[in-house]
């Protein structure tokens, strides 16, 4: 089988949370004898095709960003040629541009969508785009969720849930380094207290305002590792508040990662919009055994994190139930060690990377099998 993903951007070149999905299915997907193509946009696009994990990454120039929705002709051009070839062809909303290019080229093939996200910022530009999204999400087969709560709670999932169905996200540990004594020594030593740590790209939805004015009510130190647009902002806004217990480290290799968060006490999430429909880094900690505090926003995030049970559950944009929560594992450590034992045998139940790529092989192999008319075992795929 050849499979065909289609978003504005991929890794290698861009490392976020839809990136990271997108790679492992691939990798996964490759691992199990498909053939896999990836295409993206670029603002330099060279080289334009590389063999990464197993697949190829197809890269097209990006003509123009529109309210953060890459626009390329090439493009286009080149999801016709690409889709010609492929059985299967999966999207991962949201993207504008997808839902034009599925149309204009007149796409034809088996087709499934990753909903990883409502269009949440753009309100005014979203009432112009709604038709052509119901259009292009009725158009295809199966519509996918990442959370049971993302369904319950999405105004435009909830409107077609009969075509759709969750596979939640998951993560293979194996793909994650494992860092030798020395580096994980130079990194207890320069925290050598615990710490709360936060991952992930700088955006306005993670919610970090909220957590350093969190960070004003506790002395607990707390980590932040990751760049990106509002960098910035918060750094300023640190030092307006003259905090010391807030460290900023910026983007990190994957193995000074694995160290941070085998090191930390406990991971903390503060995202308080529904732009965050999952949480890759709560995954993360949870992997490694940590106890988690994110907050209510209903979305993956207290799906992966069960109030009570795997961690602490907060209102979004409360900083004084952040900082209350955080007190609160930090003072019972016999309780934050047995969280984050639940947290961890959650992942192994719910959140590996070989259960997520096993129910999208099925998936896959259910749908170029409807389009063809023929019976097919499931979780077998037809080369």
């Amino acid at each position: 089988m050849r499979i065909l993903h289609f978003f504005k951007t991929a890794m290698p070149e861009t490392v976020g949370g839809i990136e990271q999905v997108i790679h492992h299915l691939a990798a996964g997907a490759a691992r199990r004898g498909a053939q896999v193509d990836v295409l993206s946009l670029s603002p330099n696009p060279t080289p334009d095709r590389q063999e990464f994990g197993g697949y190829t990454v197809h890269r097209c120039h990006r003509d123009l960003d529109l309210a953060s929705t890459g626009l390329s002709l090439s493009g286009l051009r080149r999801f016709t040629e690409l889709s010609a070839h492929a059985d299967l062809v999966h999207y991962h909303f949201p993207w504008p541009f997808m839902d034009v290019a599925h149309f204009v080229t007149r796409m034809k093939k088996p087709a499934i969508v990753t909903y990883h996200s409502d269009i949440v910022r753009q309100k005014w530009l979203y009432r112009l785009y709604r038709p052509l999204q119901g259009a292009f999400l009725h158009s295809v087969d199966c519509i996918v969720a990442t959370s049971p709560n993302y369904v319950m709670t999405s105004p435009v999932l909830s409107s077609i849930e009969e075509k759709t169905q969750v596979i939640p996200i998951g993560l293979d540990r194996s793909h994650y380094p494992e860092p030798d004594e020395k580096l994980l020594a130079a990194w207890r030593s320069r925290f050598g207290c615990p710490f709360y740590l936060f991952i992930g790209v700088l955006r306005y939805y993670k919610g970090l305002h909220i957590l350093l004015d969190a960070a004003r009510q506790v002395s607990h130190p707390i980590v932040i590792v990751g760049a990106g647009p509002v960098e910035r902002q918060l750094k300023s806004q640190a030092q307006e508040l003259g905090l010391r217990n807030v460290h900023f480290l910026g983007h990190l290799a994957d193995a000074d990662k694995v160290c941070l968060l085998k090191l930390c006490y406990g991971v903390v999430f503060p995202s308080h919009l529904r732009a965050e429909a999952f949480g890759l880094s709560l995954l993360e900690g949870a992997m490694y055994g940590k106890p988690i505090i994110c907050s209510e926003i209903g979305t993956g995030t207290s799906y992966i994190n069960i109030a009570g049970e795997t961690g602490l559950v907060v209102p979004p944009a409360d900083s004084g139930a952040l900082a209350q929560a955080m007190r609160v594992l930090w003072d019972d450590p016999a309780k934050a060690a047995q969280m984050g034992r639940r947290a961890e045998e959650r992942y192994r139940l719910h959140f590996t990377g070989d259960r997520m790529i096993e129910a999208y092989m099925d998936l896959y192999a259910r749908t170029v099998a409807r389009h063809a008319k023929q019976p097919v075992q499931a979780g077998r795929l037809k080369n």
